[in-house]
């Protein structure tokens, strides 16, 4: 081995720099969207002024009559980060011509490697050719051609070149990607920064499916440029076969928008557009679609996707992080009629019920601040557009704090609500044997503010004693008509109205560790007791955010069970249960609660009446409650099985059930989830409802999956939702093909059925045809 620095040996420089310049034309084979090349000035590598130079080969020899300098066998060179392999190097000092040949192999310090077996490179690097050239790339793509060659100094060609993306074949060598890019010539200019390939062919298993007389791209330096992208396809039931075409705009560094033409068989062109602006702390979209209908008849009869011929939306979203503990923000959208976003399944906008918010929050070390206005838009084809009239139209305030410093010896936490809302139509219907009113026309305001104080205590034994403090006060704003006399309930009519809640809590625990030689076990009874007075104006007051209720283990043990502020659960209540969990040394894992609670006095706030009867058969409203529990496993070998139950106070009978299997290995994901609600005729559900979802992927050979889902209606005896899938993923080619049927017997979606694929390329891009998730699924 020889070591010498740069002053003495300069051809030894000359040989790595030519390396370089080697790997200079890698790029000329990318394929132009994720193009690797360099830009003409930067092509000189990067190397420290006192970097070392290292040669390592078999031989050397200096001919002074030939006026060369010969490097043969092994020969190794390491410079500033650069190594170069060849068989032989040889450097001729009067042309200034360098000559590798035999095994090149040069490595970048980005990782970058290049191969070839002959490389002939002028000394100042303008102009240079190789032959036999393969590039393989830190992104696991691969680049081949049968030469390659700089001219002019600022272009680099590749000849018949050949491009690939294979991630398997860096653990797999006899892998085979399943597509390449073939192109007579590949031509980078580094003076006006573009990629073209002359009669590229795209090829999928071996077989040609897409020709290029010629394409010209912007390389890797020009970040983004007004072009065409792939086009968008779909198929659905009532639209027909849609096909789409979006075109990007470079407006400015900080701007760019895409307009996209859709042409669909049943129901014509419409066109959609974006507009982005990108700011120092945030980013607004513009998003705007438009279709005169050409076939409107095909759609149910009675709809608005029938009704309106003319059809639009704009919607709006932006996103400001304006310093690190504050954020602002909205996402709006408005549309012609109630259901036009989801017919066409524009993307981000498709869902039943769209969210337009304007929000503020901000988020300190022991505070939170969240200020939002919120407008639902209901996307359910009923051109009278009631269900949305009957949303409520709210504007929140959020604010909570933990004081930093113990209180007393324990923990002191406030909570601040403000609610308005308006709405402009009357939300009523009859079940069961009663009206409820989810929605009174009109506004209503309340302002709530609540403080809390707790403190544990272990005593030496292991029991742990939590007291607890807790006032709240209420004032209310009332506008809003009177539900009249279908009304059960005794209905404040005043103007305004205020109530409070004071608390006083202890909560006991014991927990109770047993050590076996297979394991560890923790069972821990648990009781609590609050003492309040009454819930005020139980009933008779709007309940807006306490609507949902369902009695389970999971709130048990909360202080006010309600899922709102509207209501505050009054009286004195004892929860009492006892908490398992267990840890097998075989990988076993267990847990389990399992209790009930008991009214001991005062008025039960879930037996009073209730806009919605929230409290009705929650099995809550009884002195004594219905049992609760639930169970869950675990084990070593995939499987998963939770449970979790209500029963009846009395003779046991099961008036809740959530049933979970699961299994999961290396080639299948399975899940089957059965639930039963037995009758809850005042609530509103009249029968038993029954419904069985399941879930699975089978992995049936590599890169292979299918996967499906089903959801049985068990009383109706139908089929609620069902779809199967197919993928193909080797992580460089993702193929998937979806059907999906939904039983819509409502007439609120314009596509019963509809079918999906994706076909995308690492480095390249994706083709999609609809929607390719199924419900319960994430990603396949």
């Amino acid at each position: 081995m020889a070591a010498c620095n740069r002053e003495r040996k300069t051809w030894i420089a000359t040989a790595l720099l030519a390396g370089v310049a080697l790997c200079a034309l890698a790029p000329m084979a990318a394929l132009p969207a994720r193009a690797q090349s360099a830009t003409v000035d930067s092509l000189a590598p990067n190397i420290p002024p006192d970097a070392k130079l290292i040669l390592a080969a078999n031989e050397l020899v200096y001919n002074r009559d030939a006026d060369t300098v010969t490097a043969r066998g092994a020969v190794q060179i390491n410079y500033g980060g650069y190594q170069l392999v060849a068989r032989q190097v040889v450097y001729d000092q009067a042309t200034g011509q360098l000559k590798a040949t035999g095994d090149i192999e040069f490595i970048e310090p980005t990782g970058n490697r290049v191969y070839a077996q002959e490389l002939n490179l002028s000394d100042d690097f303008a102009n240079g050719f190789a032959n036999a050239l393969r590039i393989e790339t830190t992104d696991l793509t691969k680049i081949a051609a049968t030469s390659g060659e700089r001219v002019n100094g600022e272009e680099m060609i590749l000849n018949n070149g050949v491009y690939t993306a294979c991630t398997p074949c860096a653990t797999d060598p006899t892998h085979r990607s399943l597509w390449q890019i073939k192109a007579e010539r590949v031509v980078q200019n580094g003076r006006t920064k573009t990629v073209r390939l002359e009669h590229a062919r795209f090829e999928m298993f071996g077989k040609p499916i897409a020709y290029f007389p010629m394409l010209e791209v912007p390389d890797h330096t020009v970040k983004r440029k007004t072009g065409v992208l792939f086009p968008k396809f779909s198929y659905t039931q009532k639209l027909g076969l849609g096909i789409g075409v979006p075109y990007y705009i470079a407006i400015a560094p900080d701007m760019d928008a895409t307009i996209t033409p859709n042409v669909y068989t049943r129901q014509g062109f419409l066109m959609e557009g974006e507009f982005r602006k990108q700011f120092h702390s945030g980013l607004v979209t513009l998003r705007a679609a438009g279709i005169q209908q050409m076939r409107p008849e095909v759609f149910t009869d009675g709809t608005s996707d029938r009704e309106v011929d003319g059809r639009a939306m704009i919607a709006s979203v932006g996103t400001f992080q304006l310093n690190p503990r504050w954020a602002f923000g909205w996402e709006v959208m408005t549309q012609t009629d109630n259901n036009f976003s989801r017919t066409y399944d524009l993307s981000g906008y498709d869902d039943r019920i769209i969210r337009n918010q304007v929000y503020l929050n901000g988020l300190g070390k022991r505070n939170f601040l969240d200020l939002r206005a919120f407008y639902f838009d209901v996307q359910d084809a009923d051109p009278d557009d009631v269900a949305e009239r009957q949303q409520a139209i709210p504007q929140t305030l959020d604010y909570e704090y933990i004081a930093p410093n113990p209180v007393f010896g324990g923990q002191l936490a406030a909570t601040v609500n403000l609610t308005n809302v308006e709405r402009d139509r009357l939300d009523r219907y009859f079940e069961g044997s009663s009206w409820r009113f989810p929605g009174l026309e009109g506004g209503t305001s309340r302002l709530t503010a609540e403080m809390e104080w707790k403190r544990q205590y272990v005593m030496p034994g292991g029991l742990v004693f939590t007291p607890l403090l807790a006032a709240r006060g209420d004032a209310l704003r009332l506008d809003m008509t009177d539900p009249g006399s279908r009304y059960d309930g005794n209905f404040d009519t005043a103007d305004s109205a205020t109530r409070g809640m004071l608390t006083a809590g202890l909560e006991t625990r014991y927990p109770i560790l047993v050590t076996t030689n297979g394991g560890s076990h923790v069972f821990e009874p648990m009781a609590q007791v609050y003492v309040r007075p009454n819930e005020q104006l139980a009933g008779g007051l709007p309940n807006e955010d306490a609507q949902s209720f369902v009695f389970d283990a999971t709130n048990l043990f909360e202080r006010d069970k309600f899922s709102g502020f509207d209501r505050i659960e009054g009286g004195t209540r004892a929860n009492v249960g006892i908490r398992y969990t267990g840890t097998l040394d075989s990988g076993y894992t267990m847990r389990s609660v399992f209790g009930q609670s008991y009214q001991l006095s005062g008025e039960n706030s879930f037996a009073s009446p209730d806009l919605v009867n929230a409290g009705a058969n929650s099995g809550l409203e009884y002195d004594s409650s219905d049992y609760v529990g639930m169970a869950g496993l675990t084990t070593p070998g995939g499987w998963a099985l939770s449970y979790s139950s209500r029963l009846d106070r009395k003779d046991l009978s099961l008036r809740r059930t959530d049933t979970r299997v699961g299994f999961e290995n290396y080639r299948l994901q399975a899940a089957m989830t059965y639930t039963r609600i037995a009758a809850q005729p005042i609530y509103g559900f009249p029968e038993d409802n029954d419904e069985v979802q399941t879930i699975a992927a089978l992995k049936f050979r590599d890169y292979w999956s299918v996967f499906g889902s089903v959801t049985y209606d068990i009383n109706n005896s139908n089929l609620a939702r069902s779809g199967v899938g197919l993928t193909y993923d080797d992580r460089d080619t993702i193929f998937s093909i979806v059907y999906e049927n939904t039983r819509d017997t409502g007439s609120t979606i314009a596509n019963d059925w509809s079918i999906g694929a994706r076909l995308s390329f690492r480095t390249l891009g994706d083709i999609n045809v609809g929607d390719t998730e199924l419900d319960g699924f994430d990603d396949y």
